[in-house]
């Protein structure tokens, strides 16, 4: 396939995602029952009781936007297929792995970052103006907090909009990689659209065998995503920034997180150990249940949306 062939192929799979319903969005959302009025009226007094609210998000901010997570019962990627995550070490010591995530990402990029923030985020970003919002740490690496406005984020995992040489301090912006890998595949063509939460998709064993992967410009290295791999450890640097918003916050509120993997379930800790008040809004139970003032069982947008503040 021709590079005008392969672009005019994305750009039509753009707008169909422009296109994709309400209800075919919520495809990603497990099943949940109606939120209880009085569980909107709680969190609305949280909220309105605290000036400096630390909020932490997960990928069940995001699955009403269109994009899947990984444990969510029934929809994530781990209930729809058998295939896990790129472990850190394997990506460092296996070319073929490497080749394998750049490959799939590489094909589920136009899709991935064209995603757009839903509710959810435009909620966030309305506590920011009001000055009600201390901080939001997410776990996601979508952006699309960013992408609805706000300032005030720490990206617990990275983000997937940038890529950086893992021997030098190289670092290129994501959407600026996809022309060089472009220019490297040109006859390249797409066989599937399943998404993964951090953009791949599945592929031909046949495509990865063909796939060209630059090096490093400035020292041969290798490149990866910006992002915190399972199995990989977050900067120290963003893990104390992250301490310090704890120390600096008067509540906490966890949207879309089931807090399984630790470093989320960590700040519930220090938050606790502040005698903080935590209000979980998730579908399901999480890790942090018995440390929660208010849990919430729904999905975000049905408690969020009914919100008004500042308005």
């Amino acid at each position: 396939m021709t590079t005008c062939k392969m672009s005019k192929l994305f750009l039509k799979q753009f707008f169909v995602l422009l296109t994709i319903s309400p209800a075919r969005t919520i495809s990603f959302v497990p099943q949940h029952k109606p939120v209880i009025e009085s569980d909107i009226t709680k969190l609305k007094q949280f909220i309105q009781n605290y000036k400096k609210i630390l909020v932490v998000t997960g990928a069940g901010i995001s699955t009403e936007s269109g994009i899947p997570d990984y444990r969510s019962e029934g929809v994530g990627l781990y209930a729809r297929s058998d295939k896990r995550p790129v472990q850190f070490q394997d990506f460092l010591q296996s070319k073929s792995v490497r080749t394998r995530y750049w490959a799939r990402n590489f094909f589920g990029w136009p899709r991935f970052s064209s995603f757009l923030p839903n509710q959810n985020h435009y909620t966030l970003k309305q506590l920011e103006d009001d000055g009600k919002l201390l901080y939001v740490i997410t776990q996601n690496v979508d952006g699309l907090h960013y992408k609805a406005g706000n300032k005030k984020v720490v990206e617990m995992h990275g983000t997937a909009f940038r890529v950086i040489c893992l021997s030098c301090d190289y670092e290129i912006d994501r959407h600026k990689f996809q022309k060089t890998l472009e220019e490297l595949n040109p006859n390249i063509s797409i066989e599937s659209q399943e998404m993964r939460p951090d953009g791949d998709v599945e592929i031909s064993e046949e495509t990865m065998a063909s796939f060209h992967v630059p090096q490093c410009p400035h020292c041969n290295g290798n490149l990866k995503p910006h992002i915190v791999f399972f199995g990989d450890n977050i900067p120290r640097h963003r893990m104390d920034k992250i301490d310090s918003l704890v120390e600096a916050s008067d509540g906490v509120l966890v949207l879309g997180s089931s807090l399984t993997v630790y470093s989320g379930y960590r700040i519930m800790l220090e938050a606790a150990d502040r005698h903080l008040p935590i209000a979980i809004v998730n579908i399901g139970p999480t890790r942090a249940d018995k440390l929660a003032t208010l849990k919430i069982d729904a999905r975000c947008s049905q408690v969020l949306s009914p919100l008004q503040f500042g308005r």
